[in-house]
C-alpha cells in the first residue's frame, strides 16, 4: 500500500489500482452455509454504489453519523468503506437516535431499536447474494432495492479530511488517519505481513480488534480476509479444511 494513503478510502482505491482482481473480503456464515467471494474491484463497486446512495439518495454530508446495526458480513464491510468514502463517521452499534442515518440488519431487535433515528432508515436482509427483504420492514428502505442503480464510480463533493473523526467502535472515536496508522501498526501482530497474507477472523465486528482483523489490518497491508459469522457452528476438522483450502496464513478468533 501507499504510504500517502491517509483514510481507509485511500487504502481501497491504492488495492484497486495495484490488483483488482485478487480477492479482498471471502465471507463464510456457518449458520447457512454462505459462501462470498468479492475481489478487490468487486468490494469498490459495492462501496462505489453505497457511497453513492450515502451521498446523493441519503444526502449525508461529511461529519455527518451513520449508525450501523450490523454483524460481521461482507455488506457491512461495504458500509464502513463507503462512509469513509463521503466523510462521515460511522458509528459502529451507536445510538440510532444520535444518528442522522441508521443501517439496520434484518433481526426484528435491531429493527426496532433503529426506529430511534430520525433520519432515513435503511435495512439490509443480509441474504445471500445481497438478495432483497421478502417483505421490506416499514419505515425502511430495502438497501438491495436501492443500491444497485446506484453509480459505478464514486466521487465525494468535499475531499475527505483524514484528521476528522471516521469511526466510532465501543465507545472510542477514531480519525481516518488514525484507523490507516493503527491497521498498519498492528498488523503484524495479527500474522499479516504484506500482499498474499491472509487472515481468518471468527470476531465480531463489535470491537476495534474485531474491525482490524476483518478489514483495516488486511486492507492496509495488502492483504486478504476470510471473515466467518457464526465460526463457532464449525468443527475442529472444518475449520482446519477451510484453512487449508482458503489458503490462510493467519487466524484471529
Amino acid at each position: 500500500m501507499n504510504a500517502t494513503d491517509r483514510t481507509p478510502a485511500d487504502l481501497l482505491c491504492s488495492a484497486l489500482a495495484a490488483d483488482p482482481g485478487r480477492p479482498l473480503v471471502t465471507f463464510y456464515d456457518d449458520a447457512t452455509g454462505e459462501r462470498v467471494e468479492l475481489s478487490v474491484a468487486t468490494f469498490a463497486n459495492w462501496v462505489a454504489k453505497t457511497a453513492n446512495l450515502l451521498q446523493d439518495e441519503l444526502s449525508v454530508e461529511p461529519g455527518d453519523r451513520v449508525t450501523l446495526l450490523l454483524p460481521a458480513h461482507w455488506q457491512t464491510a461495504v458500509w464502513l468503506l463507503a462512509c469513509a468514502s463521503v466523510g462521515v463517521i460511522a458509528d459502529v452499534g451507536g445510538a440510532p437516535s444520535a444518528a442522522d442515518v441508521v443501517v439496520s440488519g434484518p433481526e426484528p431487535e435491531s429493527l426496532e431499536a433503529a426506529r430511534a433515528c430520525s433520519g432515513p432508515r435503511v435495512a439490509l436482509a443480509l441474504r445471500p447474494l445481497g438478495g432483497r427483504f421478502p417483505q421490506p420492514p416499514e419505515g425502511f428502505a430495502d438497501y438491495a432495492v436501492e443500491v444497485p442503480g446506484q453509480g459505478d464510480r464514486f466521487v465525494p463533493y468535499a475531499p475527505v479530511d483524514p484528521e476528522e473523526p471516521a469511526l466510532i467502535v465501543a465507545g472510542r472515536e477514531f480519525s481516518g488517519a488514525e484507523v490507516v496508522e493503527r491497521a498498519r501498526a498492528e498488523a503484524p501482530d495479527l500474522g499479516l505481513t504484506g500482499p498474499g497474507s491472509r487472515i481468518l477472523s471468527g470476531l465480531p465486528y463489535d470491537t476495534w480488534e474485531g474491525l482490524n482483523a476483518g478489514l483495516y489490518a488486511p486492507l492496509a497491508t495488502g492483504g486478504s480476509v476470510v471473515l466467518c459469522r457464526h465460526l463457532d457452528r464449525l468443527g475442529a476438522d472444518a475449520l482446519d479444511k477451510r484453512v487449508e483450502s482458503e489458503r490462510v496464513t493467519a487466524i484471529s478468533r
